[in-house]
């Protein structure tokens, strides 16, 4: 998971220290006092401005450039193949795993001027290969009570790997800008390109904060509630190239919304469906209860390990394509499926683990608690044509704890918690039903482990794990375990 997945971060105070540790050494005591020192003398949006100024000054817009193209070369295209396939090597990000900043030899700078403000990328001055044994480690003492870790699954090219970007707009002294809020604050730190993000949303993100003024659209104001754009967000398919733009309003009243969608369009033709969507709550929710297209389906279509899935703005579907892709397979490997078994996908979203699963099953039984995403499961199987897997809006654990008293039986249960992990009664009601096996995957390592120690008391033990790094740059990465019934005997 910019968005409400910044804000749920948990970054781990010694993993952070550490990390702080290493960025001061590497930015020198002179670039720390003046971004520290003088904040306090200046108003935060006065800071950032006199930041980057001095940034600007340092590296010079050619530098600055450069940096970019030079980076660009050295990580080169990405094969056809590595988009499909990929090897053992490549994964674990093996052949090019130095840092942009450390290529060009330089000691005193960070990558990104917003660095320090922002906080999205605790890790981003650090070499990749560093970012991976890092991230190792930490699984790897979190894990060792419980089971061997496999070697983590880096990316070849770690960068502008986001297909959703979040932009919250604000305005100083009349003039619009974009960017995210500063890490635990709801200060917004103006940010016009991202390292981490897709490189065509920053751009749409950039040609809307262009336009506002001509429109005569005014951005929100939390203090005052005046104004009326409050976010943009972009999500685009990986492998279609289809694009939906959804613009956050404070109020359903948008002047001249059709010719603002037009002259978006005329700009960005490759934008496939435009959303207005309504918040007009105090609340630190992006998205709002109601929508309206203004523009196409109101939904894009991604392809994923085959399959085409369909996403609507409060979908959840995992921001790195890519390394979603190897997840995947890796928890279905994990399952050791071979066609005879019956499978709980619980937390399953728009279903894309259980689809993606039902191949290799004889049923898939996927249930979520979200009535939007479970109509776009249904969808989605229909949208496939896959017959052996259906979809029910439930709570997952009552589902299951109802299903072992009518006597069913299940031979696997997927589950993909948020990051706050599952509960003791989802733990009860996997131990009533009794699979052979679980297949956990993690976003939230810390509570996974906490969940392990549940199962083992329930009777089941974790056998293996596999770390992949679906976000680089960041303190966060994804987590598979394989869980068998102490009973199962395991080769």
């Amino acid at each position: 998971m910019n968005s409400g997945e910044k804000s749920g971060r948990k970054s781990g105070e010694n993993t952070w220290q550490k990390t702080g540790e290493w960025s001061d050494k590497k930015l020198g005591e002179k670039a720390r006092k003046y971004s520290g020192e003088k904040s306090g003398k200046n108003s935060e949006k006065e800071t950032w401005r006199k930041s980057e100024e001095w940034s600007d000054k340092k590296l010079g817009e050619k530098t600055r450039k450069n940096s970019v193209e030079k980076s660009d070369k050295k990580f080169g295209e990405k094969p056809s193949k590595w988009r499909k396939e990929g090897t053992e090597g490549q994964q674990r990000g093996d052949r090019r795993a130095e840092d942009k900043v450390f290529s060009k030899g330089k000691k005193n700078q960070s990558q990104c001027p917003v660095f320090r403000k922002c906080g999205g990328c605790q890790l981003l001055d650090m070499p990749y290969k560093k970012q991976l044994e890092l991230k190792q480690k930490q699984l790897e003492t979190l894990l060792k009570p419980y089971c061997r870790l496999e070697a983590m699954i880096g990316m070849e090219d770690p960068y502008h790997y986001r297909n959703k970007v979040h932009a919250v707009f604000d305005h100083n002294k009349g003039n619009p800008f974009s960017g995210v809020y500063e890490a635990n604050t709801h200060r917004v730190v103006p940010v016009e390109s991202c390292l981490i993000e897709d490189e065509k949303a920053d751009e749409i993100i950039g040609t809307i904060r262009g336009m506002l003024k001509s429109f005569k659209i005014l951005t929100y104001d939390e203090d005052t509630g005046y104004g009326l754009l409050r976010h943009v967000l972009i999500r685009r398919g990986f492998t279609t190239g289809e694009i939906m733009v959804v613009l956050v309003t404070s109020s359903p009243i948008f002047p001249s919304k059709n010719n603002f969608v037009k002259a978006l369009r005329d700009k960005h033709p490759e934008i496939t469906t435009v959303i207005q969507n309504i918040n007009g709550r105090e609340t630190s929710m992006v998205l709002g209860d109601k929508e309206h297209v203004l523009y196409g389906k109101g939904y894009i279509e991604d392809i994923l390990c085959g399959y085409r899935f369909r996403i609507s703005s409060k979908s959840f579907y995992q921001v790195n394509p890519v390394q979603t892709e190897i997840l995947y397979k890796k928890a279905i490997e994990a399952a050791g499926l071979t066609g005879k078994e019956r499978v709980i996908d619980a937390y399953c979203g728009i279903g894309t683990i259980g689809i993606v699963a039902s191949q290799y099953a004889k049923e898939v039984i996927g249930v979520e608690l979200n009535r939007d995403a479970v109509k776009d499961a249904i969808e989605n199987a229909k949208l496939n044509d896959v017959s052996n897997a259906k979809f029910y809006c439930n709570d997952a654990g009552k589902f299951m704890e109802n299903m072992a008293e009518s006597g069913e039986h299940v031979d696997v249960v997927f589950l993909d918690p948020p990051r706050s992990g599952s509960t003791v009664e989802f733990i009860d009601s996997v131990a009533m039903l009794k699979p052979a096996k679980v297949v956990y995957v993690s976003c939230g390592p810390e509570t996974l482990a906490r969940d392990l120690e549940l199962f083992r008391k329930k009777g089941y033990e974790a056998r293996k794990g596999w770390g992949i790094d679906l976000f680089p740059m960041t303190n966060h990465t994804e987590l598979i375990v394989e869980i068998c019934q102490t009973k199962t005997r395991y080769m």
